[in-house]
């Protein structure tokens, strides 16, 4: 048999030596398919789903209000136990306890959601230049020090009473101060990465502080980032309901968790169901927040892909 019948000569491409065989890596597509992985949490994202859905939709059909006498004179209404007409049972005034909870938990996720993110952002902003810069450095760590000695909860007890009732009032009252342990965090972190090699050489290299910060530094501390933020959630929201419970904060006409609670309490041992749904709602919203918002730090985290 002829050479040329058994070998058969092709043509040598040099582009082929610069393809790589290893699928493409997308870092969100791995977030999502670690996070995803997680049978118990995407359990718990779908009844986080399905809460915040109610809480923000029911209301705007119930047109629940505190005050609300309509129905005070119809005895028939009044301690009506969980049934097919009223879903959670009505109280001494024959308002819907289903109407009052969820108009209660949009207000207590409001302003959950909102501290939460003015929080972060002016901590991470505040952490990464915090971090980098020494003169910074030394007056911050001070404050640091003066305000983490003080609790927390006696601050918003201080801040409310001194700002007053009402909705803004008390979201101020939880961001004056909570941004700075956020800003602290941060900085720890942004201290362990400021002096690696490739960024001493670009600040050697005159590269500016922002860019250093946007570029070289934050696109590491996501996971970080999401770590706190799932931690933040669930804490404003227990904030909320302690500060309701005392009466503090959020005016009498305004509907939260907290002040439901506070408002049934005597109804523990007589009308329990008052007072157990509320609480068993609010431990379902705090709960699914902090398991999902922990699951996606975890998937968010490159060493785990």
């Amino acid at each position: 048999m002829a050479e040329n019948e058994l070998f058969k000569f092709v043509a040598a491409h040099g582009d082929e030596s610069e393809k790589i065989s290893a699928p493409l890596y997308s870092y969100w597509k791995s977030v999502m398919r670690k996070f995803f992985s997680s049978k118990f949490a995407v359990a718990m994202l779908v009844l986080l789903v399905a809460l915040l859905l109610m809480s923000f939709i029911q209301p705007l059909f119930s047109g629940y209000t505190v005050i609300d006498s309509g129905k005070i004179d119809d005895f028939s209404l009044r301690y009506n136990y969980p049934n097919f007409k009223n879903w959670f049972g009505t109280d001494s005034t024959g308002q819907s306890l289903f109407n009052a909870v969820w108009a209660g938990a949009k207000t207590s996720i409001s302003i959950a959601l909102l501290a939460t993110l003015i929080t972060t952002f002016i901590g991470v902003i505040v952490g990464a230049i915090w971090g980098l810069s020494k003169s910074v450095d030394r007056v911050m760590i001070e404050v640091y020090n003066i305000v983490s000695n003080i609790p927390l909860i006696l601050i918003l007890l201080v801040f409310s009473y001194a700002f007053g009732s009402g909705f803004w009032n008390l979201l101020l009252a939880m961001c004056i101060t909570s941004w700075i342990s956020v800003a602290y965090k941060i900085r720890v972190q942004v201290m362990m990465y400021r002096d690696r090699e490739y960024n001493i050489a670009s600040r050697t290299l005159g590269t500016k502080t922002s860019t250093m910060i946007t570029k070289n530094i934050l696109p590491y501390l996501i996971s970080v980032i999401v770590t706190i933020i799932s931690e933040q959630l669930p804490m404003f929201i227990s904030y909320e309901v302690f500060l309701g419970f005392l009466g503090v904060g959020l005016s009498a006409d305004t509907p939260s968790l907290g002040r439901i609670i506070a408002n049934y309490t005597d109804n523990i041992t007589s009308h329990a169901y008052l007072f157990w749904i509320p609480v068993l709602v609010l431990g379902m919203v705090t709960v699914s927040l902090f398991i999902v918002g922990q699951t996606l730090a975890d998937a968010s985290d490159p060493r785990t892909h």
